[in-house]
């Protein structure tokens, strides 16, 4: 898979551009996994990486400092959907599963965590009866977090509407909050956010630039790291992954791509097919 370098549309994202390619051996590669690496699927234990996913994470991953993949499912359910694991070339690829509550390193194949939240068992117990005849179905996150989909109910809009206040009271009952995507309500504990994941990971590796490449609204903190980044000096480039469903993401991206293949195509020509750094016209 090819395609020719893209310019953003941003000059911040111009200047993130021209920083990754300048030095691509202390840049970080921030990366959502689904709607981003994987296509959406209405049955999240189905989601499966893009077929081109895995070769082009490991052509890029030496390049790099790190290519992170941040996301709200469990590491290790990341990294077995991702097919992640025991690929040459990922030594240099880390999994931050539950918005950075866990941590899944390709060079050492374990996964590090924390006790998970009390209040994750508490809420799971009182779903059900709150769930009863709405069509939304409980996903497990591994005892860290829970999400209620709607996307297989009748209404899945209605559905996803009516439920985010009584979700919302059920969360903050226990501790917890409600972080809303698409056509889903994920309830976890305060402080897991991708954009503390990302922040965190970017200055413990010392990285000069970063690009962040998300499709969802559990993304947007994400995207306000590379802001904060990019004001202390540290350029970023944000890419998303095209939906019609999350329009705030778009807005603040510096590129748009068409989904988990255009997420593919342009990591696989971010430095060229042989390693060569490539420029789009006007960067």
């Amino acid at each position: 898979m090819s395609m020719s370098l893209p310019t953003p549309s941003t000059a911040a994202g111009r200047d993130g551009l021209r920083a990754l390619l300048a030095d691509p051996e202390r840049a970080v590669i921030g990366l959502d996994f689904d709607g981003t690496l994987a296509p959406i699927v209405s049955d999240p234990e189905q989601a499966r990486a893009h077929p081109e996913a895995v070769s082009v994470l490991a052509s890029l991953a030496p390049k790099v400092a790190s290519v992170a993949v941040v996301t709200g499912r469990p590491a290790e359910v990341a990294v077995r959907y991702g097919g992640f694991a025991d690929v040459p070339g990922l030594e240099h690829l880390t999994v931050l599963g539950h918005y950075g509550a866990e941590r899944w390193d390709a060079a050492t194949g374990k996964v590090t965590a924390p006790e998970p939240h009390p209040g994750v068992a508490a809420v799971r117990a009182g779903l059900p009866a709150l769930l009863d005849g709405t069509g939304a179905w409980i996903e497990e996150k591994g005892g860290r977090a829970v999400a209620v989909h709607t996307r297989r109910a009748p209404d899945p809009q209605a559905t996803f509407d009516a439920l985010r206040a009584p979700l919302t009271a059920l969360a903050t009952e226990h501790g917890l909050i409600v972080e809303p995507g698409r056509l889903v309500l994920e309830l976890r504990p305060p402080g897991m956010d991708k954009g503390v994941a990302l922040l965190t990971h970017v200055r413990d590796l010392s990285a000069t630039s970063v690009l962040y490449a998300g499709d969802d609204l559990g993304d947007l903190p994400a995207f306000t790291a590379v802001d904060d980044l990019r004001a202390t000096g540290t350029p970023g480039l944000l890419v998303c992954s095209g939906s019609d469903e999350v329009t705030e993401l778009r807005k603040r991206a510096d590129l748009v791509v068409d989904g988990p293949g255009g997420v593919v195509a342009l990591l696989s020509t971010l430095f060229g097919p042989s390693g060569g750094r490539s420029s789009p016209s006007g960067v």
